[in-house]
C-alpha cells in the first residue's frame, strides 16, 4: 500500500504494534503511524482500497495454523462440542483464510467482522451464537488473544480463554483477567474436559 502511495512504510517491527481492531485501522496505523489518529479521507480511501487488493491476493499466503489449533478443533469436535469462529475480519477475507488453511469445514457457525451490525468487543456476536446454539452465554466458551475478546465475553456473560499468542499490542494477556490462560486450543480442550 506504502510503495504504491509512494509514501515511506513504517519498519516491520512497528508494523507488528498496529495489528489488532481490524484491517481499516492498521492501514490507517500505517498511513499516520500513530495507533489512534485519523488519516486525511481522501488518502485513506485511495490506500484502503490498494490495502484489500493486495490483503485479498494475499490472505492466507504465508498464514498457518498455531500450533495445537487443529489438534484442538479435533478434539472439541471428539467431545461433540460445536463450534464456531467469531472475528473480527471481513469476510471477504475470513471464508477464504479458513477454507485455504483447512479450518472452514470444523465451524459450524462463522460471524465476521461485518455479520452483525456490531462487532467485539461489542458483545452482540457471542448472543448471537448464543441464540444461533439454543444455549445461554454462561454456556459459550470463549477462546481469544485479545482485549477485545475477554471485552466481549464479560459483557455477553460467558466465559473466557486466552492464548499467549496473536496481536494484544504487547500486552501479556494475562493482565486480562481470563478465566484461564491457556498455551494452546488442545490445551483449552484438555482443561474443558477436565472440569467436566
Amino acid at each position: 500500500m506504502m510503495n504504491e502511495l509512494a509514501l515511506p512504510a513504517p519498519p516491520l517491527a512497528t508494523i507488528k504494534t498496529y495489528i489488532g481492531n481490524g484491517v481499516s485501522r492498521l492501514a490507517k496505523r500505517v498511513l499516520t503511524g500513530d495507533m489512534d489518529a485519523e488519516p486525511d479521507a481522501e488518502l485513506f480511501a485511495k490506500g484502503y482500497a490498494i490495502y484489500k487488493k493486495h490483503y485479498g491476493e494475499n490472505v492466507a499466503r504465508y498464514s498457518r495454523p498455531f500450533g495445537g489449533v487443529i489438534e484442538g478443533l479435533q478434539a472439541f469436535r471428539a467431545m461433540g462440542v460445536r463450534l464456531a469462529c467469531v472475528t473480527n475480519k471481513a469476510e471477504v477475507f475470513t471464508t477464504p483464510l479458513l477454507r485455504d488453511t483447512g479450518l472452514l469445514d470444523y465451524f459450524e457457525l462463522v460471524l465476521a467482522g461485518d455479520s452483525l451490525p456490531r462487532r467485539k468487543p461489542d458483545p452482540l456476536p457471542l448472543l448471537h451464537a448464543a441464540q444461533h446454539f439454543g444455549v445461554t452465554p454462561d454456556q459459550l466458551l470463549l477462546i481469544g488473544d485479545s482485549s477485545n475478546d475477554t471485552q466481549a465475553a464479560r459483557a455477553a456473560g460467558c466465559p473466557v480463554f486466552c492464548v499467549p499468542y496473536g496481536y494484544n499490542r504487547g500486552v501479556p494477556v494475562s493482565e486480562l483477567q481470563p478465566d484461564a490462560v491457556v498455551a494452546s486450543l488442545l490445551d483449552a480442550a484438555k482443561l474443558v474436559t477436565q472440569a467436566d
